[in-house]
């Protein structure tokens, strides 16, 4: 893709809201909260913080804003019902570069159903997927089939483990693994089709993986209190879906991404205490500080 020009970036996920249906549409920023449409939703919970970063990206490139397909759903499933049936039925006629799945539950059957869809599409978007998406497509047997997951290391020896249908039930030896064993955790998860093309390990030390070998650790800036706050793995997805969707390739979009967070959670000061919402605040100044070092070309 064409570095610069706009590409349409689609984010589907869940809410917790009992009588929210389907709602579709561009994002716009409300105050402290995010609209589709005429509803309103916070900026800094799930997939709205994942939506508030890819749109705080968007808006510092100057590029046309995410659109989001949510749905409410309480955890009895019919808003992820709802999302994949209507993705199922119009993803080719809305023709998104990237789309990026988020909260939902992991209903096997419907994701092997869009992923079958996705693959009659020519060009093919980008596929980014997070949370329980990330899991549906594991345990759907499609993983290899998407881009990019974005998991942190407990998440990593849920993808390793061929027999866990859910992160609930991954053996005990992997379930006690830790941030240094991710790379052989990222081998094993390739190597049995539970892995993206491309992971980016979220955690003390981020990972780059590629078809399962490292291919890049961020360290810096050390910011320990980034792993106490709720929602930076959102954060850190939203930015790599509207990276890719600004042109960089996904594996570069990852490493920036991981990048930027760390110095938004500098920036901000973060304690254990801070709201996401605050860190997602400097992600525009965290990328003016990277594009200084010419680390990013905006």
């Amino acid at each position: 893709m064409e570095r610069g020009k706009a590409h349409l970036i689609l984010i589907a996920g869940t809410l917790p809201a009992e009588n929210l249906g389907l709602i579709h549409g561009k994002v716009v920023r409300a105050g402290d909260s995010l609209r589709v449409k005429d509803f309103t939703f916070p900026c800094g919970q799930g997939t709205g913080a994942m939506i508030s970063s890819a749109l705080a990206v968007t808006s510092a490139l100057g590029l046309e804003p995410p659109h989001a397909l949510l749905a409410g759903d309480i955890g009895r499933g019919q808003g992820t019902r709802l999302l994949y049936q209507y993705l199922v039925e119009e993803v080719k006629n809305l023709k998104p570069q990237i789309l990026a799945l988020h909260y939902c539950l992991p209903i096997v059957r419907l994701m092997q159903k869009l992923c079958e869809v996705l693959e009659r599409c020519q060009p093919r978007p980008w596929l980014i997927a997070d949370a329980g998406a990330m899991y549906a497509a594991k345990a759907a047997g499609v993983a290899p089939q998407f881009d990019v997951f974005t998991p942190d290391p407990s998440e990593m020896a849920f993808l390793a483990d061929p027999e866990a249908s859910h992160p609930a039930y991954v053996s005990r030896h992997l379930f006690n693994s830790g941030v240094q064993d991710v790379p052989d955790l990222a081998k094993k998860a390739y190597s049995h089709g539970g892995a993206a093309r491309i992971l980016l390990v979220k955690g003390a030390i981020d990972y780059l993986v590629t078809e399962g070998r490292v291919v890049a650790r961020i360290e810096e800036p050390n910011v320990p209190e980034l792993e106490c706050i709720g929602g930076t793995g959102d954060t850190i997805t939203g930015m790599v879906v509207a990276l890719t969707g600004a042109g960089w390739e996904p594996a570069e979009a990852a490493f920036l991404s991981a990048r930027i967070n760390r110095l938004a959670g500098k920036m901000a000061g973060v304690t254990p205490a801070t709201p996401v919402a605050k860190l997602i605040d400097h992600i525009p100044g965290s990328l003016k500080e990277l594009a200084k070092k010419e680390v990013l070309s905006v």
